[in-house]
């Protein structure tokens, strides 16, 4: 299996695929390409969250503002998966993840764990179109003509990858973290992480500290805390723990973003009744 995720939209991905099945019969699942344009955080986030629920498979993930630069080619063993992208940090934290770390870093070393390697570039096979006889590749399509060859040829080699001859260890990937919630006795000062097609603003604040409570000031308005979006009348507010552990704070029937006034990278500070 290889899954597909980008911040492409449509028809990129399609030229991925098309080289994809030009060079591997395996299946071919998107996870995503809507997400925020050069977003590392959000993808990072996304990823984490979706990618430990696929059983073993090679992940070509395109993110990557820097296309065209001198940033690195990599591919990361995580466990039994392996993930295929740019070198800006948006594969450790799921990576991380994958190889039982955890996923945010934030207790050691972030990439003692993984294995990963740096993609020469110029040793992979350029794909060529139909109808051409050969192709220079794009400095700027560098999904469909770095990241896509690599997958393939790596899907088949996922025990070995140590012996492909167009990669090489690297010892200093580029690291991303995820930012912590700062937690006290009286208060959690955190900030919105993501904020979902729902409108739902996701935190990093870790959903522990809403147990055994039943109301919540945040922002400086109070607010109630539940269990599930039902919990309170339609159009009304609530803090609550979302499916990946974190707070969110939401609208029963609409949308906690315009309710709450805030978007991804806001600050967030919850304070207990």
């Amino acid at each position: 299996m290889i899954t597909l995720s980008s911040d492409f939209g449509s028809p990129y991905p399609a030229a991925m695929k098309g080289v994809l099945l030009e060079r591997t019969d395996s299946r071919l699942v998107d996870v995503a390409h809507d997400f925020p344009r050069g977003d590392i955080r959000a993808s990072a986030f996304w990823l984490r969250e979706v990618l430990p629920y696929y059983p073993p498979a090679t992940h070509l993930v395109v993110v990557d503002p820097g296309v065209g630069t001198d940033r690195h080619a990599i591919v990361v063993r995580a466990g039994d998966h392996v993930l295929v992208g740019p070198d800006n940090g948006v594969l450790l934290p799921v990576a991380q993840r994958l190889a039982g770390q955890g996923g945010d870093g934030h207790d050691g070393a972030f990439a003692d764990a993984l294995d990963v390697f740096r993609v020469d570039e110029d040793g992979l096979e350029t794909p060529v179109p139909t109808g051409s006889e050969s192709a220079d590749g794009s400095t700027t399509f560098h999904g469909r003509d770095v990241f896509a060859p690599a997958a393939a040829a790596v899907e088949s080699r996922r025990v070995s990858l140590d012996q492909l001859s167009w990669s090489s260890p690297l010892e200093s990937p580029v690291e991303y973290r995820l930012p912590a919630a700062e937690v006290s006795d009286e208060r959690v000062a955190g900030e919105v992480l993501v904020v979902d097609d729902f409108g739902n603003l996701i935190t990093n604040v870790p959903g522990t500290v809403l147990e055994d409570v039943t109301e919540i000031v945040a922002n400086g308005d109070r607010i109630p805390v539940g269990d599930a979006f039902a919990t309170v009348h339609p159009g009304e507010r609530v803090a609550l723990v979302g499916s990946h552990g974190n707070v969110e704070l939401d609208v029963n029937d609409g949308r906690g973003d315009d309710a709450f006034g805030l978007e991804a990278g806001d600050d967030v500070v919850l304070e207990w009744v």
